[in-house]
């Protein structure tokens, strides 16, 4: 783990949980802390391991989200990754092993386009499945999807916040060429409109090195009881039950994680994350939205132009 403390790391997590925003020396004051304490593991972990991203509510932007995993050689998978994190519209590619050996992928589709997914896979792939996913729990009465209806300039916004929400507001206003004031309109608005939801620490993946990935047509509530001392994430899966993803570190016995998470899911994976494929993915991720929207803010390209 390269000298990660993952005390540390949680101990930051439950900070900017509270204060995603504020200065450090606001935060120090606000709990009682040492100052130059939390700087020092600000500094070492902050940028590295984790961030504050901004969420947004896709629906609201009638995007949605899948999950994918592809059938590729293994001499290929750099390859067929380097092409992949081209497209904007693809979120993360990962290797893994299992049910599909290859590639591991989330992906979001503008809804009009999703009548394209196969198409757009097929270009990397010709043996893979997907499968639309949610957050979990999914909620009972779910909205109708919107549409981009914003200028170009929210794009980029976006991303940044995406990025990094802890950007200066001086350097994010140079950025898209507009004043202070004006910046902070633009992120009220995407409040308003309720596209912007919140914004959280990220933990990077990496900080996990593997990970399991589960599908089960039935989720079984204490499974996210039993693994609370696990990192899990549970996604769901319209139509077809649900989605799990267990991370932890390669030096832990691989086989002892398969057999204890093969238990409760019906379909399994192992995926792996790696400096390389973590350096494709965030080069895509950096400008995504701005890829993704037409420079005139009419709507999306397509997802097949990449």
């Amino acid at each position: 783990m390269g000298g990660v403390k993952e005390d540390e790391i949680e101990f930051l997590v439950e900070i900017l949980s509270k204060y995603p925003l504020e200065s450090l020396r606001k935060i120090a004051s606000a709990e009682g802390l040492d100052y130059y304490r939390l700087k020092r593991i600000y500094d070492k972990y902050y940028g590295k391991y984790l961030v504050v991203s901004a969420t947004y509510n896709i629906r609201l932007l009638g995007l949605k989200s899948f999950v994918g995993f592809l059938n590729v050689p293994a001499d290929r998978l750099l390859e067929v990754a380097s092409r992949m994190t081209k497209n904007p519209f693809i979120g993360y590619v990962n290797p893994a092993f299992g049910f599909k050996n290859g590639l591991s992928i989330i992906f979001y589709v503008p809804k009009e386009q999703v009548k394209d997914i196969d198409k757009m896979l097929s270009k990397y792939s010709d043996d893979f499945e997907y499968y639309e996913v949610w957050a979990y729990p999914p909620p009972e009465k779910p909205k109708k999807w919107g549409a981009w209806e914003l200028s170009y300039d929210y794009a980029i916004l976006m991303d940044i916040l995406k990025w990094d929400a802890r950007t200066p507001m001086k350097k994010i206003a140079e950025s898209l060429g507009k004043t202070r004031p004006t910046i902070r309109y633009m992120i009220n608005r995407l409040r308003e409109k309720k596209i912007l939801v919140s914004f959280f620490p990220l933990v990077d993946m990496n900080v996990h090195d593997r990970g399991v990935i589960g599908i089960t047509s039935e989720l079984r509530k204490e499974v996210l009881e039993k693994f609370k001392e696990h990192e899990i994430s549970a996604g769901y899966l319209p139509g077809r039950g649900y989605l799990l993803e267990w991370f932890f570190s390669s030096k832990e016995d691989m086989g002892e994680k398969v057999l204890e998470f093969s238990a409760y899911v019906e379909k399994l994976l192992i995926e792996y994350f790696e400096p390389t494929f973590k350096e494709l993915n965030d080069k895509n991720k950096r400008t995504a939205f701005q890829r993704m929207v037409k420079k005139d803010g009419s709507g999306y390209h397509s997802i097949l132009e990449f």
